[in-house]
């Protein structure tokens, strides 16, 4: 490609045979994106409220959650066989935010689509945003060539589909940056196209985020609201300090709770499709069975657990925090299609009440925030992505942004010591 990455206004046309977008070509598919994110997000809540949260026979009968868990299990498994779905088993974290490694093909939306529903709907540990991941792309792939725009540019492609991706996830989280600073941290630096990339995801993002306003349906942002903390003690950057190491051992757990799954599901499983579905449908039900705040990412029963931790108890909450991580890495390495962002916030929220109710004299907010923040920013290897996301959700004031600042840092500088500790032969 020709031009110049320090004017996000010129557009200049690809050697292979395309031209770059024109600007108004991205909005169009910046509107699609957040249209199809939006219906996407209103079909997931309306069938999971219906079949299970608002669904009377099952809140009176407890014995229906292994049937519908092992019921979607093995939907998700029809659809990987039969309508070639992707998954997200390879990689991490980071990895399922990209879509898994998955290979942009438009032919497999249906496949995707079904699989993606199918796996919410089961009751695992994921969240929507990996399927939101994937099947944007697949729109975004599908626009781009209707429009004629240079797919056979590598740069220029990828582009698209991050633009796309901030009008749909700046929409579901509520904030107009928050893939801007996703983008930049994970994608586009040192590319020398960076400056017209992020000025296109920069519009994009606006784009969903008004969208997601004016027709006033509900984002993540301040949905674990917190009352401001204030004024500002020293102490409180020790707790910081302190909790950063506690996020951050967290996310140390969740990466090995991956690594050992995986091994544990080559080993047993080999290449079969059903059976580790089935297999991970069949314990998420036993868990699910006797706590049913496990079941699905998170979101919906957090609220309940933080209006009364002290009745669940600190040695309850920290078995849910290790479970909810163990259930995520088996949902991912078994062939479930979602994202580990909010199973990793329940985890550390849920580590967050238990430290202040251990030590009752650290703010609940602080504990909570903090843990989060760290445990994301290490998680997803993103520490100023983890800290607007952690700010949105929680309504953090200037107070709490440096706290967040601190332990997402602590968490950082963990990570550097351990990887050059693991580069220095014995």
């Amino acid at each position: 490609m020709t031009g110049t990455a320090g004017d996000p206004a010129e557009l200049p046309v690809c050697p292979a045979g395309g031209a770059d977008p024109k600007l108004t070509q991205i909005i169009f598919i910046a509107l699609v994106a957040i249209a199809f994110t939006a219906g996407y997000i209103t079909l997931y809540a309306t069938l999971i409220n219906a079949i299970w949260f608002r669904n009377e026979a099952v809140t009176a009968n407890r014995w229906l959650i292994p049937v519908g868990v092992m019921t979607f299990s093995l939907l998700v498994g029809l659809c990987r066989k039969y309508l070639h779905a992707p998954t997200v088993m390879e990689g991490g974290f980071i990895e399922s935010m990209k879509g898994g490694g998955h290979k942009v093909d438009y032919r497999t939306f249906p496949g995707a689509l079904a699989s993606s529903l199918f796996s919410l709907l089961a009751g695992v540990s994921v969240g929507p945003e990996g399927g939101i991941v994937i099947l944007v792309g697949d729109v975004t792939a599908f626009l781009q060539e209707k429009l004629r725009i240079a797919r056979e540019s590598a740069e220029t492609s990828f582009g698209v589909n991050v633009a796309a991706l901030a009008s749909a996830f700046n929409g579901i989280v509520g904030s107009p940056l928050f893939t801007g600073v996703f983008a930049t941290e994970f994608q586009v630096g040192g590319n020398r196209n960076a400056l017209k990339f992020l000025t296109w995801n920069l519009l994009a993002g606006c784009i969903g985020f008004l969208f997601y306003l004016l027709i006033g349906l509900p984002s993540f942002a301040r949905s674990i609201a917190f009352t401001p903390i204030g004024e500002l003690h020293f102490v409180y950057v020790l707790y910081a300090i302190a909790l950063g190491i506690v996020g951050s051992l967290l996310a140390v757990f969740a990466g090995i709770a991956m690594q050992a799954t995986a091994s544990v599901m080559e080993r047993v499983f080999n290449d079969r499709i059903f059976a580790p579905i089935l297999a991970a449908g069949a314990i998420t039900s036993i868990v699910g069975y006797f706590i049913p705040n496990l079941l699905f990412s998170g979101e919906n029963q957090i609220h309940a657990i933080i209006a009364d931790p002290a009745a669940i108890g600190a040695g309850m909450l920290l078995a849910m925090a290790v479970l909810k991580i163990l259930l995520l890495a088996l949902a991912f390495r078994s062939g479930y299609i979602g994202g580990p962002l909010f199973p990793i916030l329940f985890s550390a929220t849920m580590l967050g009440l238990a430290t202040n109710l251990i030590v009752p004299g650290v703010p609940v907010s602080i504990c909570i925030l903090c843990i989060e923040a760290a445990a994301l920013a290490l998680a997803m290897g993103a520490p100023l992505t983890a800290i607007l996301l952690v700010a949105v959700v929680g309504t953090a004031d200037t107070t709490m942004l440096l706290l967040l600042t601190i332990s997402s840092v602590t968490a950082m500088v963990l990570a550097t010591g351990l990887k050059r500790r693991r580069a220095v032969p014995d």
